[in-house]
């Protein structure tokens, strides 16, 4: 009696802890909520842009596009956290009545998220990196020193990363199977062509 309530609270409790998954749905919520906002300042940004291209010089234009591609590395970066995050750690989407959906969503796993967000840190990173030196002329050196240390790290971190999870992967594979033995040959002809020669007697 004792173990079949053992085991009806220990289902219990697991199924408490697999629903507890749903706690995160929140959380991707207000990222999706957060893509609004970064919405808000490429507007407003672009508006920005807008007034001053005809005033302004070549490179505040071109700083004021960095910008925007900014804005949409990190919109883009939150998209692939949403929809990865979601599907590796709360539930899967159905999307077969979705024609457009990415051939990539449903697809990345935790190790590929890990990846891609990396890498799209870098990225935004050497966007930071590409407007301080298009306005190097304002910029001190410490501080440009600073974003080249910060941006090579982030290069760096991503590589090792990324080399040991190829190393935790390639541990994982298993040694070959060693050759199972030959069938015990069938009863027939086999047996009789390995009898030994019986040798005939002299006369």
């Amino acid at each position: 009696m004792f173990t079949e309530e053992g085991k009806r609270l220990e289902l219990l409790l697991e199924r408490a802890i697999f629903a507890s998954r749903w706690i995160l749905a929140p959380f991707y919520l207000g990222l999706a909520f957060s893509i609004l906002l970064l919405l808000y300042k490429f507007v407003e940004e672009l508006f920005h842009i807008a007034a001053r291209a005809f005033k302004g010089t070549e490179a505040e234009v071109i700083l004021g596009v960095l910008s925007l591609v900014d804005l949409t590395l990190t919109a883009s970066l939150l998209v692939i956290v949403i929809f990865s995050g979601y599907e590796n750690f709360v539930s899967k989407i159905d999307h077969t009545t979705h024609r457009d959906w990415p051939e990539w969503m449903g697809t990345i796993d935790f190790t590929a998220l890990k990846l891609k967000l990396l890498s799209s840190i870098v990225a935004i990173s050497a966007i930071q990196l590409l407007k301080q030196f298009m306005d190097v002329k304002k910029v001190p050196d410490r501080e440009l020193f600073w974003y080249v240390v910060i941006h090579l790290v982030f290069v760096g971190s991503s590589v090792l990363l990324a080399l040991s999870d190829r190393i935790a992967g390639g541990g994982n594979h298993h040694a070959p199977a060693p050759a199972k033995p030959s069938a015990a040959p069938e009863h027939g002809a086999t047996e009789v062509a390995a009898a030994p020669a019986v040798k005939p007697k002299p006369t």
